[in-house]
């Protein structure tokens, strides 16, 4: 049915109102670009840093708090994540280090944190993230912390444990895990591959699905979607981004076995690159300690928490692998270390310990 000639009209007026607009912002976008350019001269002079996350908070938080509507907060919160990244990168382009190829989850978080404008590395895996973040081939790296499913990821683990890098932000994902091939269907699939989480939260499906495929372990999520665009026998296991870097077909949507999978990301760099965020009122502190082996010695490390009422929020062990059956325990709790109460804490907590570690502070997701 044709458009009524008024409704044409009517139509054609809003969009020269939209193209007005349009037009109106392109010019405040600039002005707000050139300003940020003498911002970034000034940084430069002073030799402060030009990425500042709690900035970036406070700007949007600020933001949204005017926000009167429609446009919901969450869009808001992105468009001027956008922003302040395009803005930023005229200032001096953020180097980041990754998971790649393209289309993974970790790239995915970078750009949540980011935004679009950051100059990401494709790295093949999170030893390699750490090694450009540390050496300073990259200004920061993301790598994957812990799955709600799957729990930790033992590698970022043990990596923090020796490297120079610290924790100074953190980005929680909700993870859809779909299957991807050339072909249409499940038929002729042989091979599945996928990074060994991945493989790991979707255990279920592939047994009833694809009982008799190989679960192949590979770097990352878009390696064994690049790998599948090879090679129609194989599919994998990535992210709609991964789909459309790599022109296959989605054949089976959220294929993971909880719902609610989500899977937290830790932004690092070196404390020269940017020093602990300052408290926000609602962060987290994460360290990694040992104790002697004696009775009673995990028991120990819990009663300073306690005493100054701190919230402990997670507790994981790696094995120290010494051969003597000694571990380190990674420790998150709720705080910021210039709060009073989580700085004495600390200060006890670090008496008991022969092995003591902050990796970082930082404000926690929603």
């Amino acid at each position: 049915m044709a458009a009524l000639p008024q409704q044409t009209e009517a139509l054609g007026a809003l969009r020269v109102q939209i193209d007005a607009i349009d037009q109106q912002l392109l010019s405040l976008l600039n002005q707000r670009a050139r300003v940020a350019e003498q911002v970034g001269e000034l940084k430069r002079q002073e030799g402060s840093p030009f990425f500042r996350p709690d900035r970036v908070a406070q700007v949007i938080e600020k933001i949204q708090t005017a926000n009167p509507g429609p446009l919901l907060n969450q869009h808001v919160g992105a468009i001027w994540r956008e922003i302040m990244s395009a803005c930023l990168a005229l200032e001096t382009p953020q180097r980041v280090a990754v998971l790649g190829p393209q289309g993974t989850f970790c790239e995915q978080a970078a750009v949540e944190f980011f935004g679009s404008a950051a100059n990401l590395i494709y790295c093949s895996s999170f030893d390699e993230v750490f090694h450009a973040t540390a050496a300073g081939t990259a200004q920061y790296g993301v790598v994957g912390m812990e799955n709600s499913t799957e729990g930790v990821v033992a590698r970022s683990l043990d990596l923090f444990l020796r490297s120079p890098v610290h924790v100074v932000g953190e980005v929680s994902l909700l993870i859809r895990h779909n299957l991807l091939r050339r072909e249409t269907g499940l038929d002729g699939v042989e091979v599945v591959m996928a990074h060994p989480q991945a493989l790991a939260q979707c255990q279920g499906w592939l047994t009833q699905y694809l009982p008799n495929a190989e679960r192949r372990a590979v770097s990352s999520n878009a390696e064994g979607a690049r790998l599948a665009a090879e090679d129609p026998r194989c599919a994998a296991l990535a992210s709609e981004r991964a789909a459309a870097q790599f022109g296959l077909h989605i054949v089976s949507h959220a294929v993971q076995d909880e719902a609610y999978n989500r899977t937290r990301f830790a932004v690092i760099c070196l404390p020269q690159t940017l020093a602990m965020p300052p408290a926000s009122g609602r962060d987290c502190t994460s360290l990694v300690v040992s104790v002697p082996n004696r009775p009673g010695a995990v028991h120990d490390l819990l009663v300073p928490l306690k005493r100054h009422g701190v919230s402990m929020t997670r507790f994981e062990s790696r094995p120290a692998k010494s051969g003597q059956w000694e571990y380190y325990f990674y420790i998150d709790i709720a705080g910021h270390p210039s709060q009073p109460h989580v700085a004495a804490a600390l200060d006890e907590l670090q008496s008991l310990c022969a092995f003591y570690k902050v990796l970082g502070a930082y404000p926690v997701t929603e």
